[in-house]
């Protein structure tokens, strides 16, 4: 099956993930933003610690199912007396249901600016690889 991947997201989170029924993580890496962005409720997603240039077929992640999405944009400003200086930042807040483990079949997707797609499927534990 087809789904979204976020990349580089920590062990340690997606251990989390693992152990708890809902979690809410905050997506500020451009690469995984764009992935969110075409994410809804409902919609499965696969997590995993790899990064974007090592993701290959047999790369492993957990599946999630997306709760609740929602984008919003973080304004900074700082000044002296010689200038002013604003910035802006989008980050993306998904909350997400662990489903299962999965293994990366096929690379579909991996372009810089668009979202990562991978074919994977379920594992069950007692799978060996």
């Amino acid at each position: 099956m087809e789904y979204i991947a976020l990349t580089g997201i920590a062990d340690s989170v997606i251990e989390i993930l693992k152990n708890h029924d809902l979690r809410t993580l905050e997506i500020r890496n451009p690469q995984n933003f764009f992935g969110v962005l075409g994410l809804n409720a409902g919609d499965s997603v696969l997590l995993t610690s790899t990064s974007l240039q090592d993701l290959t077929d047999g790369t492993q992640g957990l599946i999630a199912r997306v709760v609740q999405k929602q984008i919003s944009v973080h304004s900074f400003v700082s000044s002296n007396e010689l200038y002013i200086e604003e910035r802006e930042a989008l980050s993306a807040r998904i909350q997400l249901e662990c489903r299962c483990m999965a293994r990366v079949r096929n690379v579909i997707s991996n372009e810089i600016g668009k979202p990562v797609i991978v074919d994977a499927r379920e594992i069950s534990c007692y799978e060996a690889r």
